[in-house]
């Protein structure tokens, strides 16, 4: 049986393209008997989930064109309901409804999750369900990111087909405000003292 998100993405023509460009050898020990899972969470991927504060999503629409949207929220706002389902809340926003309409005829989605500051990223294959939040409120508080009082409109629910780490090449490093903020603290700090040094001495020398 082979790895999960080698069965779904290795269609026969990704296939013929990896045995044109030469890495089909390389990856055919994804497709082996001996390789399998990479479809339930183990603590490395919900650990990582639980830390994220925004990720892609990419859908598609009944006409075949993608859409990625960034979906973000305080760290925590995705949930892990089980081993393969994780879940959360869709929040009033513009009222477009891209990503709900094309879930509406094709719940397949794709999900990438990117650590900045680390340069790690999974990558999800997943199918959703959508649950109205008036159809389910209490669901729907279970589901609210922490510290928000936005109006919920409905929960997608994915369940997971596939998942991959993906290679941390060409990863930009970067922090949040936050992060930064605890960087730059000790650089502050020293900054502080060496002015205060410099006023102490000025004074001395006046």
């Amino acid at each position: 049986m082979a790895l999960s998100f080698a069965k779904l993405a290795f269609t026969p023509t990704v296939r013929a393209e990896q045995e044109k460009r030469g890495s089909a050898e390389g990856y055919a020990k994804f497709l082996s008997d001996e390789r399998q899972g990479g479809d339930v969470l183990t603590m490395a991927e919900a650990t990582f989930l639980l830390e994220r504060d925004g990720f892609y999503m990419s859908t598609v629409s009944e006409t075949g064109w993608p859409y990625v949207q960034f979906r973000g929220g305080p760290a925590g706002f995705i949930k892990l309901l089980d081993e393969k389902t994780i879940g959360f809340a869709d929040l009033a926003g513009n009222r477009q409804y891209l990503s709900t309409g094309n879930m509406r005829v094709n719940p397949r989605v794709a999900l990438i999750a990117v650590d900045y500051v680390n340069a790690r990223r999974l990558k999800i294959w997943g199918t959703v369900r959508i649950i109205e939040a008036e159809d389910n409120p209490e669901a729907a508080e279970a589901l609210r990111p922490d510290g928000s009082d936005a109006r919920i409109e409905r929960l997608f629910i994915i369940e997971i087909e596939a998942m991959s780490w993906n290679c941390p090449r060409h990863i930009p490093r970067r922090l949040t405000v936050e992060e930064f903020a605890g960087e730059t603290l000790e650089l502050r700090k020293e900054v502080e003292r060496l002015k205060a040094a410099l006023a102490q001495a000025t004074s001395a020398t006046a």
